[in-house]
């Protein structure tokens, strides 16, 4: 039996040939498999030095210093670390969060948390396409507003936010800004210091890198003041300890350094594969383009179809594997609250389907899903069906 076709490169993307080469060094004792923090013999220098090494390669990677890089284990992770590590780290209270409804789980839950101990959290609608207004965010503003955390590209529809606007706003204010950027790290250019970002979240498994390992960015200057959430030796200068996972760590560092070095090649084609899918499905029946009216990442395309259960349509294009909007989300039975929130009904939101491409997509992938999509069309159509009957 023939593997389906991996069209959900935003859930997870496979490990790009060369990081696993640069892992694969990191794991036998012929291989630097030390503890980066034993600082007494060989190994552990070794250790120390690859770990440092790709600090370097992800901080060029997003043009900040490698002291701003601090190592977790995601971005779910890291989400959780500035949110409440810059709430900790403030003694005055009561203290005021802006957020979106269509934020990632591990923010909005983080958030729902530090609403749940006293913290004040507002939560922005997005417009009906999907991005997050500064004026929107603004609105919202309050004397003790000390954070706003907004992604910088939605995982289920691409749809893409001026961080550049929203940034400049927050220094103006004195507010700090994190943006939790899993989903565009390497794919589009990005600049913390341009984009004046406090504290942005990372995740290596999204950039063809390996799971369990992603980094939070922490501005020095001026300094950022987090209370770390994990304690245990004061790793990472003090901000998160635990053993630093080196081969991990490595991989993120060369999957940064592979996505650096070919980021405008790798977007142009992505991207045109994204417009070869949608000019084969956009004149079907009911069809529409979630966000598509927005600035979008090119390789997401979050698709509704009318009258067709998503549930349905999924398991009729089994040669595709691909899902209905966040890996998040998908235990359960609800309804998109992205899709949702965007002021669409449950019943449309039911409809949709993500479908996201990626370095190893390729052009008669892309004909294979269009063909498989206006085939299951076809049968599933509300019109169809009922001219036939």
């Amino acid at each position: 039996m023939n593997s389906p076709i991996y069209l959900d490169y935003a859930a997870t993307t496979p490990v790009d040939p060369a990081v696993a080469l640069a892992m694969s060094e990191c794991l036998t004792l012929d291989g630097s498999f030390g503890n980066a923090a034993s600082r007494s013999h060989f190994y552990g220098w070794k250790a120390e030095e690859l770990v440092e090494a790709a600090r370097s390669q992800l901080a060029n990677c997003i043009g900040a210093d490698p002291r701003e890089i601090v190592w977790t284990s995601g971005a779910t992770e890291s989400n959780n670390l500035a949110l409440k590590g810059t709430i900790d780290a403030r003694a005055e209270r009561p203290l005021h969060i802006i957020t979106s409804q269509i934020e990632h789980k591990s923010v909005l839950d983080a958030c729902g948390y530090l609403g749940e101990h006293g913290v004040e959290v507002s939560y922005v609608a997005p417009s009906v396409n999907g991005d997050v207004s500064l004026a929107a965010i603004a609105a919202e503003l309050r004397a003790n507003t000390c954070l706003i955390s907004l992604m910088h590209a939605n995982n289920e529809t691409g749809v893409i936010n001026d961080i550049a606007a929203l940034g400049e706003f927050c220094r103006d204010k004195g507010i700090l800004l994190h943006v939790d950027a899993a989903q565009t790290l390497g794919k589009i250019a990005l600049n913390v210091a341009e984009l004046n970002i406090d504290l942005m979240s990372m995740s290596a498994h999204k950039l063809y890198g390996p799971k369990g390992i992603g980094a939070l960015y922490v501005r020095r200057h001026p300094d950022v003041r987090l209370s770390a959430q994990i304690h245990g030796g004061g790793h990472e200068r003090g901000m998160r300890s635990g053993t630093l996972p080196t081969h991990q760590i490595v991989g993120f560092g060369k999957a940064a350094e592979v996505a650096a070095t070919n980021i405008d090649e790798e977007k142009a084609r992505i991207f045109s594969l994204r417009e070869q899918f949608w000019r084969g499905i956009y004149e079907l029946d009911g069809v529409h383009l979630n966000g598509g009216k927005a600035l979008c990442l090119p390789g997401i395309v979050n698709v509704g179809f009318d009258g067709i259960d998503g549930e349905t349509l999924l398991m009729s294009l089994r040669g595709l594997a691909i899902s209905t909007g966040s890996a998040c989300a998908s235990a359960t039975m609800e309804p998109s609250y992205v899709l949702t929130a965007m002021g669409n009904s449950s019943e449309y939101a039911h409809n949709s389907l993500r479908f996201s491409f990626g370095r190893f997509t390729q052009a008669e992938d892309i004909d294979t899903a269009v063909e498989s999509i206006r085939h299951a069309h076809a049968a599933l159509s509300p019109k169809l069906v009922q001219a036939r009957t």
